[in-house]
């Protein structure tokens, strides 16, 4: 294989990889915990952009309670993120562990 056929499959691989992170960024992720009292929803680039919470968990009056919650539906969010960013990494690159990919 020549080098300039290698550097031309690597610009296409970084422009599909630049594609795909703008696509990812566009994507919601959500995520509940507590039967659906506490709900993230998070970016593809693992920002959290909404929390909702419900009022009657509040009530209760359980602070460590709803805490743990709101964790777990947050982490639960980012990580549906992160989890399709490097199934679709993986796709690209076909597996070839390049580094920056």
């Amino acid at each position: 294989m020549n080098i300039a056929k290698l550097m031309k499959q690597a610009q296409q691989m970084q422009a599909e990889a630049q594609k795909m992170q703008a696509e990812l960024a566009t994507k919601k992720y959500e995520a509940t915990s507590g039967g659906g009292a506490v709900k993230a929803v998070a970016s593809g680039e693992g920002s959290l952009l909404s929390l909702k919470i419900d009022p009657a968990i509040v009530k209760e009056g359980d602070a460590e309670m709803l805490e743990d919650l709101i964790l777990s539906a947050v982490r639960d969010a980012i990580d549906q993120g992160r989890k399709e960013a490097q199934a679709s990494m993986s796709k690209l690159t076909g597996g070839m562990g390049l580094p920056g990919f």
